[in-house]
């Protein structure tokens, strides 16, 4: 089976719709998909509506982000389907903390003299979740850069200085959010986390994560390998994504690209009870 467990739609900053995305995945092979926007499960919907007409199975998901000793991390969350009002509204106040995160961001950059009004940042979304793509976008509009890679490159990537944090859940809460919503907690790439991982782990496992990400483009044979460990010695699920947003350059990975061994798409599923 090929799955595809990590991407992104135009809900967050994907450059494909839920829809297009489920087709996509129709005709590259790929069977089993989860829709893991940021902060937003609201292209779950659509997408499960489209992997119905393609005959791709859809996990509901979400990719949470946090903050934890001063470093920003995400978690995943695999089958989220929440039905009760407050966690539902506990995840609408995650657009909020993405448009204050968008401001700063924004006002960083004045400080080199480059001017983004938040109003263009905010069209550039439309509905979606303001994430640092849309403002990388309308830095290649207003000709400050060439493409959305420089832009990151040397502006809006972490350690870079227009880079601002997260400041909302801490791991623990983005693991009980996405509990509350009747899901699973992955972690998501902890290769790329920035902080102690050693003291996330500690953080985050007696909260209740369920799982690690351990297949990722950008983690190394070593990581791969010290993560599969680190699963397997907490009795965590083994998973695996891209991170497909769609075609934005040469680093982009295809959707479907990442194997995930069937025993571990097999031991996801029987989790979340299917």
């Amino acid at each position: 089976m090929r799955t595809e467990l990590h991407c992104h739609t135009t809900a967050s900053d994907g450059l494909y719709t839920p829809a297009e995305i489920v087709r996509l995945a129709s005709r590259s092979g790929v069977t089993l998909i989860a829709i893991t926007d940021h902060d937003t499960i609201a292209g779950n919907d659509e997408a499960a509506t489209a992997g119905s007409a393609h005959g791709v199975c859809v996990i509901p998901g979400i990719e949470v982000s946090a903050l934890s000793r001063h470093a920003e991390t995400h978690v995943l969350g695999y089958g989220v389907r929440p039905s009760d009002a407050a966690t539902l509204a506990r995840i609408a106040t995650l657009r909020g903390v993405r448009e204050s995160r968008a401001r700063s961001i924004l006002g960083k950059l004045t400080r080199f003299g480059i001017h983004i009004p938040f109003e263009q940042v905010r069209a550039l979304a439309g509905d979606a979740m303001i994430g640092r793509p849309h403002i990388a976008r309308a830095m290649v509009m207003a000709g400050v850069v060439q493409t959305e890679q420089e832009a990151f490159a040397l502006y809006l990537a972490e350690g870079k200085p227009a880079f601002t944090p997260h400041e909302g859940l801490t791991p623990a809460q983005a693991v009980q959010l996405i509990h509350d919503a009747g899901g699973l907690a992955v972690l998501a790439h902890p290769g790329l986390y920035a902080g102690d991982l050693s003291a996330l782990l500690d953080e985050i496992i007696p909260a209740g994560l369920d799982g690690i990400e351990v297949f990722y483009p950008l983690h190394t044979p070593e990581q791969t390998a010290r993560f599969a460990e680190l699963s397997r010695r907490h009795h965590l699920l083994l998973t695996g994504g891209s991170d497909f947003h769609g075609p934005r350059g040469d680093a982009e990975q295809s959707l479907g690209s990442v194997h995930l061994p069937p025993e571990h798409v097999e031991a996801l599923l029987a989790r979340l009870g299917g």
